[in-house]
């Protein structure tokens, strides 16, 4: 007999597979290269936004090496895959537990988002659990996070994508991991909280709502606590449902000089530290990109993955320095 956990996972997999694996749906829309508007020091009119990559199995989680590498999470394979220097795929880890956003703490500890065990985990060198619980109730189902410079850890818990007539236990909301283990909850009344990165001071929190028609900023705290919730930028592309608004807003990712970038399914858009709209570098793919980070030697060098495929545009920024994302 199958241990629960093990048949939790394969279940969670093959739930989290892709419509076309199911008999009778099409295949994915094939994706395609674009190029870039004119976006004053970002990129340069014209830039190729170079596919790389197609077929891959679940696209989540980008985050750059500290030797410039990057590592993405393939969902529905159960992996981490490494990109080399020189754009060689290799698998990183296995068994991963349908590992989604990825951050490096200030220790190289390589820490995981787990839907399919509700959890937060240190997934390298050694496997630890970080956070399963708030409150003595199990976490919904962990989306992305990010490590802060003070040890602690930021993640957003939406929970399993919405059905009807279908309850969750609680909200979704965004949740703190202190220093000493202690999980705080930061933020709620996001309707499916997704992305969430740090300004480069960190004195910012920018989370993506997913259902909604903004990315939220937070102000931190001293003690990694965040108060002053409010809308940031008001994003392009946002189509009204039965249920509301729908950005489709998802992966976060922020320069050196404070620029936030957004994938979105009208494409990554890029807005300033002020929350001005720069611009939105348009990516080849229906229903828009998912993740996205900046890796490369010189951090130089923007990916972006979604629907199964990978791109890489050559950016006139990097991303932030002393810090994986």
């Amino acid at each position: 007999m199958r241990s629960p956990s093990r048949l939790f996972v394969m279940l969670f997999v093959l739930q989290s597979a892709p419509a076309f694996a199911q008999a009778g749906q099409p295949p994915p829309p094939t994706p395609t290269e674009t190029t870039t508007p004119d976006i004053p020091g970002v990129v340069a009119a014209g830039t190729k936004v170079q596919l790389v990559a197609q077929g891959l199995r679940g696209t989540e989680g980008p985050i750059a090496m500290p030797d410039g590498s990057l590592l993405f999470t393939e969902q529905t394979a159960n992996v981490i895959t490494k990109v080399d220097a020189q754009g060689k795929r290799s698998t990183f880890l296995e068994k991963t537990n349908g590992a989604n956003g990825l951050t490096f703490d200030q220790k190289g500890r390589l820490i995981g988002t787990q839907p399919a065990t509700k959890e937060i985990a240190v997934l390298s060198p050694a496997r630890t659990v970080l956070a399963s619980t708030f409150e003595g109730q199990p976490i919904l189902g962990p989306n992305d996070v990010v490590a802060d410079r003070k040890g602690g850890v930021y993640f957003s818990d939406p929970g399993p994508n919405p059905m009807p007539g279908v309850k969750l236990p609680r909200a979704p909301a965004v949740f703190y991991i202190r220093p000493d283990g202690k999980v705080i909850k930061i933020a709620d009344g996001i309707a499916r909280p997704n992305g969430v990165i740090l300004s480069p001071d960190e004195k910012t929190l920018y989370v993506a709502d997913t259902l909604g028609e903004a990315v939220i900023a937070l102000d931190v705290q001293p003690d990694g606590g965040a108060r002053n919730k409010r809308d940031f930028v008001k994003l392009a592309g946002v189509t009204k449902t039965d249920t509301g608004m729908r950005s489709g807003a998802d992966g976060l990712a922020v320069d050196e000089a404070g620029r936030l970038f957004v994938a979105t399914q009208v494409g990554v858009q890029v807005f300033s530290p002020q929350g001005r709209a720069l611009g939105t570098i348009p990516i080849g793919v229906t229903g828009g990109p998912q993740n996205l980070a900046f890796a490369g030697a010189d951090k130089k060098t923007l990916y972006v993955v979604g629907r199964g495929a990978m791109w890489k545009i050559a950016t006139q920024t990097q991303g932030p320095k002393g810090r994986a994302k």
